[in-house]
């Protein structure tokens, strides 16, 4: 069995910053992607930012230039850095995993429980 385990949300003040982090432990073979989506009140789930496990990020329109993914292949371990945190980046943050498992074809997924941020005077 997979998990996804997430540290570091909470409340910031806008224009503040926090650091997010997943790791992911079980019986993985290998990880393919990493990243995080969010999801307000009212509104569906978005991307915030993925990353390979070569170090390729691709990043939400609304985050970029702000946030910045990294990863810790020795750890499987995702980072996401928030900086200039508004008011609308609001909401649960998911980690997701995309993964191979030993002697199975193809690549399987999975959500850690979420984090709240808030973004708030």
């Amino acid at each position: 069995q997979v998990q996804l385990v997430e540290f570091g949300g909470g409340l910031v003040q806008p224009g503040g910053s926090l650091r997010l982090s997943c790791a992911a432990s079980g019986d993985i073979f290998r990880i393919n992607t990493m990243g995080w989506y969010r999801q307000a009140p009212g509104k569906q789930r978005e991307l915030v930012a993925h990353i390979t496990s070569g170090g390729s990020p691709t990043y939400g329109d609304s985050v970029k230039g702000r946030f910045t993914i990294s990863y810790d292949n020795a750890r499987d371990t995702v980072y996401l850095q928030m900086n200039s945190l508004k008011p609308e980046d609001t909401a649960v943050y998911y980690c997701n995993a995309d993964f191979y498992l030993p002697e199975v074809t193809g690549t399987t997924e999975s959500w850690g429980q979420g984090t709240q941020v808030t973004v708030s005077s």
